[in-house]
């Protein structure tokens, strides 16, 4: 499908993560309208009634994909058979995907996907990168009349994710390595966890529809204790009793344990705060983890 308007693209976009690798690539020539803000959790996220009449307005509906978006996700396969909707994580290879062990688990203990994947694939900016290059293939084929523009601008911005991963993988480096443990409130970070040399743990699953149980609790309880940790990180789009109820665990074991953050994972800042671009929260993380275990563990 090739577009056939005159004016800007308009483009839906679910996350800031997706509108603003849309913007960085369409430049001017699209119209952004992001259906989720600053602090919105996008697992438990339901369409609404004007979120579908801005959908069905739209040139072009852009997601991250891999079930991110999970309550949303009928209906962009639904809507893909009239308009153009494209998932950004399709961009990657299955081998560079995540798979937590025993899938994706819901409240009520249903799988909603038996080959389900970590979706949070932004957190690792070469990946993220990967997406950034293949939407401005797509996007140039979509409007061909600017694909020469559409991919220079997707070749400045990659440039600078990329000297940002180095100096990022520069930062938790200079974390001591026995203090290189990212305890947060849900297992969104495997990715930057594999991209930048840290151990992750989660109180929750990669989905926030998963409960913390109390075994995954004490399990992180006696990590804190045993491994004497004194901090972990609250995620800005969860809310705080899960990272809490494992304070007060180590609390009562002796363990001093410091709540650092927040952290952005799912969703980005307040626009016009340094976390409301991409590079900004991945800034932020970076900066933010690093001082904090450098500080408490060394």
């Amino acid at each position: 499908m090739v577009y056939k308007g005159t004016g800007p693209i308009r483009v839906v976009v679910t996350t800031g993560m997706v509108g603003d690798l849309v913007r960085l690539v369409g430049g001017e020539r699209v119209l952004v309208q992001q259906l989720l803000g600053a602090g919105v959790d996008p697992h438990l996220y339901k369409i609404s009634r004007d979120d579908v009449s801005a959908i069905s307005k739209a040139d072009l509906v852009v997601y991250s994909g891999l079930l991110l978006e999970g309550k949303m996700d009928d209906t962009f396969r639904k809507l893909s058979a009239s308009q153009p909707v494209w998932a950004v994580a399709d961009a990657l290879a299955a081998s560079e995907l995540l798979q937590p062990a025993g899938g994706v688990e819901t409240r009520d203990g249903e799988h909603p996907a038996a080959d389900a994947v970590d979706p949070h694939v932004w957190m690792d900016l070469s990946l993220w990168s990967r997406c950034l290059e293949k939407f401005a293939e797509r996007l140039g084929t979509f409007d061909p009349a600017h694909r020469t523009e559409y991919l220079a601008n997707a070749t400045e911005a990659g440039r600078r994710w990329q000297r940002l991963h180095v100096a990022g993988t520069e930062e938790i480096a200079s974390i001591a390595q026995e203090n290189r443990v990212l305890v947060t409130s849900h297992d969104a970070f495997g990715y930057f966890g594999r991209a930048y040399g840290i151990e992750v743990r989660g109180v929750q699953g990669i989905s926030t529809e998963s409960e913390a149980g109390l075994q995954q609790v004490n399990q992180l309880v006696d990590l804190l204790v045993q491994r004497r940790l004194r901090a972990v990180f609250v995620e800005s789009s969860v809310p705080r009793k899960s990272i809490e109820a494992i304070v007060a665990g180590a609390a009562a074991r002796g363990q001093r344990v410091e709540i650092s953050g927040p952290l952005y994972a799912d969703a980005m800042g307040e626009p016009g705060t340094e976390a409301g671009t991409y590079e900004g929260m991945m800034q932020h993380n970076f900066r933010v983890i690093a001082e904090a275990l450098r500080e408490r563990g060394q």
